[in-house]
């Protein structure tokens, strides 16, 4: 014997549609009991991270991921927001190849920040912490 319950997948459709102006529009169509997804802190960081890849677009990012560029974009805002403010370090060993041309320039110590590969900058211990801040601070948002 047949179940009394109806069950209502979720479908999902894709259609084109003539505008009134005659253009076209693509207009997604969901139904049944949809529910929005679910996403790890992990996910969310992989498709960031994915997003912030050399040569890497947004919209392609998205496509893949099956989420709005806004999506990622807030997302890009939520992990910035929860950093520590600690970013990672490497030091480099004394037998570098720049390591010359560092103690031919400069004597003093300093600290060297690469701003996505694009960016180096070096601090000598001389200058003041809020002036290297604020530095700092104008390379990030570049």
């Amino acid at each position: 014997m047949a179940s009394d319950r109806l069950v209502v997948a979720p479908v999902q459709m894709t259609v084109f549609a003539r505008a009134g102006d005659g253009a076209m529009a693509q207009i997604e169509v969901i139904t049944g009991p949809g529910r929005r997804r679910r996403w790890s802190e992990d996910q969310k960081r992989e498709v960031v991270t994915a997003s912030f890849a050399p040569g890497a677009i947004v919209r392609e990012v998205a496509r893949r991921a099956e989420v709005s560029r806004g999506q990622i974009y807030r997302w890009r805002q939520e992990l910035r927001a929860a950093a520590s403010g600690f970013a990672q370090v490497v030091i480099a060993s004394s037998g570098s190849p720049d390591q010359a041309t560092h103690e031919a320039s400069c004597s003093e110590s300093a600290i060297e920040v690469e701003f996505a590969g694009k960016t180096r900058l070096r601090i000598p211990g001389s200058i003041p912490a809020d002036l290297a801040s604020a530095v700092v601070k104008a390379l990030a948002r570049r």
